[in-house]
């Protein structure tokens, strides 16, 4: 019996990247998976990406889209997508990402397993690692991230997930962490599936940079004091033995340089989350459009 499924999207001003993107969810290549719909809430966007959406749904009957007028953060589109979803399986991908052909069936293929929960993509830069310090910084970043969930699973970007609760904490600014807890206190497993690639573009400045890292670590620490759940890459000691073990593969006397750099970046701005979070008690609900990390014009093979 093939596994159906629903493709939930949630955009803001995506009008450069979604077309690309639903079209490669058509192309994927499935086995014991069956694409059922895909469901696109448009939040907010001022650009092109409703009618853009509004003209594909015209040509694939699967595409349904839901319009938030006014941006009300990526919970309450997350949320949406799990009342509105017909699929016990929901698959959750973001506007700004570039597929490989067979992600969504190893995804969503494990799910013949009913003690599977959740699974989750390998997240891969297209930055150029040798592209000044943010390349490396962002080909570090998501490599410590894919060495640390190959022993504890981290879901990031691309997940795959049962719909056993009905909605995560409204004020979410980090999705993905929020539902491994949801997942995982009710018994079921979770599960990294490096081979499943996806591809995105990280930021290319260092204040872009900042934003972004000080959001996730603000959200990282909400989940660890709201719903009692640390993720694996809150801990120092599991950061340190991936990060030996990168340096070890990469021996390039510029990495062992620039190391330091991106330690320090990442310092200030889990500093700077800390500081949002406890001190001036802001939530990334609603966070700023970083964007030096959108408009993917590389073509990943």
């Amino acid at each position: 019996m093939k596994t159906k499924c629903t493709i939930g999207i949630c955009v803001y001003n995506e009008e450069k990247n979604i077309r690309k993107l639903i079209e490669s969810l058509y192309n994927q290549q499935l086995k014991s998976v069956i694409i059922d719909e895909i469901i696109t809430v448009v939040s907010g966007s001022t650009d092109e990406t409703f009618d853009i959406v509004s003209s594909l749904s015209k040509r694939y009957k699967k595409i349904k889209i839901i319009k938030q007028k006014q941006r009300e953060g990526k919970a309450s589109a997350v949320n949406l997508l799990i009342e509105k979803s017909r699929n016990e399986i929901l698959v959750l991908v973001g506007g700004d990402l570039i597929l490989d052909a067979t992600v969504i069936q190893k995804l969503v293929g494990r799910f013949n397993d009913f003690d599977m929960g959740m699974t989750g993509a390998r997240p891969i830069p297209i930055n150029d690692m040798n592209d000044g310090l943010s390349g490396f910084a962002a080909h570090l970043l998501w490599d410590l991230h894919h060495r640390i969930s190959m022993k504890t699973p981290k879901m990031g970007e691309v997940v795959a997930f049962r719909k056993i609760f009905k909605r995560i904490p409204i004020l979410s600014s980090v999705d993905e962490a929020n539902i491994e807890p949801l997942i995982r206190g009710q018994g079921y497993k979770i599960q990294y599936i490096p081979s499943a690639k996806i591809y995105n573009k990280a930021p290319t400045t260092i204040s872009d940079f900042i934003k972004q890292r000080k959001r996730i670590y603000n959200g990282h620490l909400a989940v660890k004091h709201e719903q009692s759940y640390e993720v694996s890459t809150m801990n120092i000691q599991t950061i340190a033995q991936a990060l030996f073990s990168f340096l070890m593969d990469h021996p390039h006397p510029k990495y062992f340089i620039y190391t330091p750099l991106v330690i320090f970046l990442e310092a200030y701005s889990r500093y700077l989350g800390w500081w949002d979070y406890k001190i001036v008690k802001k939530r990334y609900t609603v966070w700023e459009l970083i964007g030096t990390t959108k408009n993917l014009s590389k073509n990943v093979q």
